[in-house]
């Protein structure tokens, strides 16, 4: 890592004694990366757990860093505090060996694949909405964490939603995702990564004694076609690379997908008039199955996805790690460095959208999209060769997700006033949303 004095020349707002900007970044992530970029331009750095860590703001600089054409730009080195939990997972690995794994894992994400997570998740979905609480008020947000958990279980795993071992595997999950997120990064007993590294062992023995029977068999969920998957030359995974892959794709889909579902219901919640056109468009589909043609249908239901994302991404900050020196805006910075991609500071920023600050999912309607005017403008799945190999699996579930809930219920906020959303480092309402949801 560079010394504060190899970084001296990049300006930022005045840190706090011993802490940085640790608290502020906490508090209001946002408004400290707002106010860096008013006062020293889009090139800055903030303190964060005692380091310094440069920042490029601008749409410019989410093509430079996520598009990363000349290879400057390490992910794995950006996220190596996951390593520790989630190491081996496509997102910790960088360059050639990033692109051989991939290539693997696309073929778990083939058609005739996607059509069977379509069919497995509608299955499951529309028995676990049955099951939630009707005319009394319950908090959303750890409704549907616990939710993406079962379908994780079925649609990741091929487990049945009441299969025994399901409450120990979302219970180890749970602990592995809460030690991610823990202050305390040695396993020290009594501490969350001490639980969270446990939990791992328990997760990697559990999978690696399912991929014989899954390699031989096959199966509709993602972990047997992860076990089957090869690329075109037909190189496939070990059997470590195979838990490490799939412990890692449980943790990322898991919190993006909570978090994009809290901020859709939120929305239909506060504007009913969306709300109406959502349960419209889904209604017109009668009981006809939700296939391709089905989800594309559903007009209202994606622009308000895109708005919730735009407003609340689940990941508004993306690190990485230089591998050499660079120049942008005629500014230096060393290898070694970390550097932040702030996609979130772009979502909110006048150049690109109308009163960025509003609700407003028809920004995304042909004769305005607003999304266009730049193609780092909308980038809440990040970029280049590191973006996000499941988007179009979130879109789909989203969509799933919210035709099956409105096919049978309206959501009202049972809480008055607004809503306080925290947003790094998983974003999620503050008193988790309570809703109450009543039969049409």
């Amino acid at each position: 890592m560079p010394n504060a004095a190899a970084l001296a020349h990049i300006p930022h707002m005045p840190p706090k004694p011993l802490v940085g900007h640790t608290l502020d970044l906490l508090k209001d992530a946002y408004g400290l990366h707002g106010q860096s970029i008013a006062r020293c331009g889009p090139v800055y750095k903030i303190k964060l757990l005692g380091e310094w860590r440069v920042s490029l703001g601008g749409a410019d600089a989410l093509e430079f860093i996520l598009g990363d054409t000349d290879g400057l730009f390490s992910n794995k080195g950006g996220w190596e505090m996951l390593d520790v939990l989630f190491g081996g997972g496509l997102m910790l690995r960088d360059f050639g060996d990033h692109r051989a794994h991939r290539r693997i894992m696309q073929s778990a994400f083939r058609k005739p694949v996607m059509d069977a997570y379509r069919d497995s998740m509608a299955k499951a979905l529309d028995q676990l909405i049955a099951a939630w609480p009707q005319d009394q008020p319950f908090a959303f947000f750890p409704a549907i964490k616990v939710m993406t958990l079962q379908m994780g279980a079925a649609v990741f795993m091929g487990l049945p939603l009441d299969d025994p071992r399901v409450p120990r595997l979302n219970k180890a999950f749970q602990d592995e995702v809460a030690a991610s997120l823990g202050v305390i990064r040695k396993p020290l007993p009594f501490t969350k990564l001490r639980r969270g590294t446990k939990a791992r062992a328990y997760l990697r023995e559990t999978f690696r004694q399912m991929i014989p029977e899954r390699r031989q068999n096959g199966g509709d969920d993602f972990f047997s076609q992860m076990c089957q998957a090869h690329d075109e030359d037909g190189n496939s995974w070990t059997d470590d690379e195979i838990v490490d892959h799939f412990n890692f794709l449980l943790m990322a889909a898991h919190d993006t997908t909570a978090a994009s579902l809290t901020k859709m219901i939120w929305a239909a919640g506060t504007y009913p008039d969306w709300q109406d056109r959502m349960i419209a468009e889904g209604d017109a589909l009668g009981d006809a199955p939700l296939d391709d043609a089905a989800l594309a249908s559903l007009t209202a239901t994606d622009r308000v996805f895109r708005e919730a994302l735009r407003l609340l991404p689940p990941v508004p900050f993306i690190p990485r790690k230089a591998t050499r020196d660079f120049t942008f805006n005629g500014v230096n910075v060393p290898a070694g460095t970390w550097v932040t991609a702030a996609p979130g500071m772009v979502l909110r920023a006048d150049e690109h959208w109308t009163n960025p600050a509003a609700f407003d999912p028809d920004r995304f309607s042909p004769n305005r999209a607003e999304d266009q005017s730049h193609r780092y403008a909308w980038a809440p799945f990040g970029g280049g060769a590191h973006k996000c190999i499941g988007l179009h699996f979130a879109t789909m579930q989203v969509k799933v997700f919210m035709t099956l809930l409105l096919r049978r219920y309206r959501v009202a906020l049972a809480q008055e006033g607004a809503t306080d959303w925290q947003t790094v480092p998983i974003p999620q309402p503050k008193g988790g949303l309570p809703i109450r949801l009543a039969r049409r």
